[in-house]
């Protein structure tokens, strides 16, 4: 049997392992106390860290917060400036804002004529691409801040209220005055006065139009062939040529912007035409048996064959010579209609063999439709021609029209003239 081997002594055990298993642990460290000490030592370090750290980050997001501040303000304060107009150099600029940076869509407006009559027409409404807008008031340094404008234009709805025309701006109006002056009605608009002469053709009342700056010729053309103008005298006339409009774009003095929308610009002379020839005047008409148009295009061939007093005698012959083929064959051979076929050119012999059936010395009857825009005195002689005999007549060297019952007295006279 073994021996067994007796236990160490209590006082072996505290010798050899330093202690109690409480003081072994910190005996590695120095004495018991020393190791308590360092045991809570650390936690107060790392609060003091934590501290420095948070005062640095406050400090840090409070110069931030001021930084952005001063910035946001600095950038406030400029674009405050290009908003309300203030310290900016002064500069003028005649601004044109196109067409091409507008949107438009056209609206029915009823109105009443002078004699409280009902009267309806078509005008377009725009509403501006506010965007190309600040472009082009950039590019003329009406103002700096593209986006800025663009903001301010969003909050007061300057889109709907702007027009396109010729401005004249300057760097002392501020965004709100800007928008005013480019929208309809507004002063700085450039206005101008456009008389359109009696017996005007539709070529020389554009090219006159387009040379005051109101609209191109390209730009009337295509609106007078292709919209559908809704004015009762002209149903029935087919879209697609613009001379449709020839005799109805009614001749008088005209106030209209520079850069101004061609179809305003047409829709107000069918609207005076749709007065001056009213719709009383019109019943008239049709109640005796007439054609509107066709009065129309007499009076446009009284208007280009005379500026005198003479008119309703010129309407007689005309009459008579189509009421009375017998008597000239049917043909009116009218200069005039030999001019507008070669562009306003002194009639040749050349001329009257043109085909065409505006050419009243190769064609019978009337022209397809006016030859010019007649006033208003032509057009009443159209309507109330004098009562003669006559069918032929011929300037004199004295500067009046002479008047012939037969072929052989027009001879005679056309014979004396080359005499003299």
């Amino acid at each position: 049997m073994a021996e067994s081997r007796p236990g160490p002594d209590p006082g072996e055990l505290k010798s050899a392992g330093g202690g109690s298993p409480s003081a072994r642990r910190p005996s590695a460290g120095g004495s018991s106390t020393r190791g308590a000490s360092s045991a809570h030592r650390p936690a107060p370090r790392k609060r003091r860290r934590r501290a420095g750290v948070t005062a640095a980050s406050a400090a840090l997001y409070v110069v931030a917060v001021i930084g952005v501040s001063l910035i946001l303000a600095t950038l406030a304060w400029i674009w405050a400036g290009d908003v309300l107009a203030l310290n900016k150099p002064y500069r003028e600029a005649t601004v044109v804002l196109p067409e091409e940076v507008f949107t438009q869509r056209e609206v029915t407006v009823s109105t009443t004529d002078s004699q409280g009559q009902p009267l309806e027409h078509t005008e377009v409404v725009y509403k501006a691409k506010v965007g190309k807008v600040a472009d082009i008031l950039k590019e003329n340094g009406i103002i700096e801040y593209k986006t800025v404008f663009r903001l301010f234009s969003a909050v007061t709805h300057g889109a709907d209220k702007m027009v396109p025309g010729t401005y004249e701006l300057n760097t002392d109006m501020d965004y709100r005055a800007i928008i005013s002056s480019i929208s309809a009605g507004s002063a700085s608009r450039t206005e101008i006065s456009v008389t359109i002469p009696e017996g005007y053709s539709m070529d020389q009342l554009f090219a006159l139009l387009e040379e005051e700056g109101v609209a191109s010729v390209a730009d009337l053309t295509e609106m007078a062939a292709n919209h559908d103008y809704q004015f009762s005298f002209l149903s029935g006339i087919p879209l697609g040529d613009a001379h449709r409009l020839e005799g109805y774009l009614f001749p008088d003095t005209y106030r209209f912007y520079i850069g101004e929308d061609p179809l305003y610009v047409l829709n107000k002379m069918l609207v005076n035409f749709d007065t001056m020839v009213s719709e009383d005047t019109r019943a008239e008409l049709a109640e005796a048996g007439k054609d509107l148009r066709e009065v129309l295009t007499v009076a446009s061939l009284i208007e280009k064959e005379t500026d005198g007093e003479d008119q309703a005698m010129i309407a007689s012959v005309i009459y008579n010579r189509l009421n009375h083929p017998d008597v000239t064959g049917g043909y009116l051979q009218i200069d005039a209609t030999l001019a507008y076929l070669n562009g306003g050119k002194v009639p040749t012999e050349a001329d009257k063999a043109i085909d065409s059936p505006y050419n009243t010395y190769r064609y019978k009857g009337l022209p397809p439709g006016p030859i010019c825009n007649p006033g208003s005195t032509a057009i009443w002689a159209a309507m109330n021609p004098m009562d003669t005999d006559y069918y032929y007549y011929a300037l004199g060297s004295d500067g009046v029209h002479h008047y012939s019952r037969t072929y052989q007295e027009h001879q005679n006279f056309l014979a004396s003239l080359s005499k003299n």
